[in-house]
């Protein structure tokens, strides 16, 4: 098992996911740029469900699992690795399960009742009005109403998985690396540098609200650029 997560406490890490979801992503990638770390976008398929359930933010906590045909009665792994999950993380879901369902309104709550803050998953999700109804925010690449029982299962977790990337093939996700998702997608920030990148992301964020605010009271945008710089 690998853990990549910072020595913070469980307070800190509450507080770092609350400053996480007053940033945008768009803000934390050009911050990730400056860093060196010009890839983790995920692809711009993984998408919100339903739609309203737009903002994700939290600590990874990643399962793995794999196309194999088994009887029809459950997962027993995948009942364990669930049952680790607790406050403030994300499971992160990674496979080779085309086309079926990794996630359902079940393990939603199940999730929920331990603290888990939503799901990313690199694979499908099915019971999507009933995940709304209970908030339960979650970013996934397809919808399908077809179960992993008797097809996928579970065969690791807290371990490195590759979820699909936007500018590269793949991105790794580690546990106790950090999710954000919002309207314009979900990027994955190493463990080693969630302070840094929030520390920068609220600085960009600051310097935003000043200029929407100035260009609505008149300021033109070559005036905003020759102020605030690019942005």
């Amino acid at each position: 098992m690998t853990d990549n997560t910072p020595a913070l406490t469980p307070e800190q890490k509450a507080d770092i996911r609350r400053r996480y979801l007053a940033v945008d992503t768009s803000n934390v990638a050009d911050v990730l740029d400056t860093l060196g770390f010009m890839d983790q976008s995920l692809a711009a398929d993984f998408a919100p469900y339903p739609a309203h359930n737009n903002r994700i933010a939290g600590w990874a906590y990643t399962i793995r699992g794999q196309k194999t045909p088994y009887p029809l009665g459950g997962d027993a792994e995948k009942m364990k690795a669930c049952h680790g999950v607790g406050p403030e993380e994300i499971t992160v879901w990674s496979g080779d399960g085309e086309g079926v369902c990794y996630f359902g309104e079940l393990i939603a709550l199940g999730m929920k009742e331990r603290g888990s803050v939503g799901a990313v998953i690199d694979g499908g999700i099915r019971d999507i009005r009933w995940i709304g109804e209970h908030g339960f925010p979650v970013f996934a690449r397809y919808r399908t109403p077809t179960q992993s029982i008797g097809r996928w299962k579970v065969n690791a977790w807290q371990v490195p998985v590759v979820m699909r990337g936007a500018t590269s093939r793949t991105v790794e996700v580690s546990p106790g690396d950090f999710l954000l998702g919002d309207e314009d997608g979900v990027i994955v920030i190493p463990a080693r540098v969630v302070e840094t990148v929030l520390i920068e992301a609220e600085r960009l964020t600051r310097t935003e609200v000043a200029i929407r605010a100035e260009l609505a009271s008149g300021l033109s945008l070559a005036d905003a650029l020759a102020k605030y710089g690019h942005v």
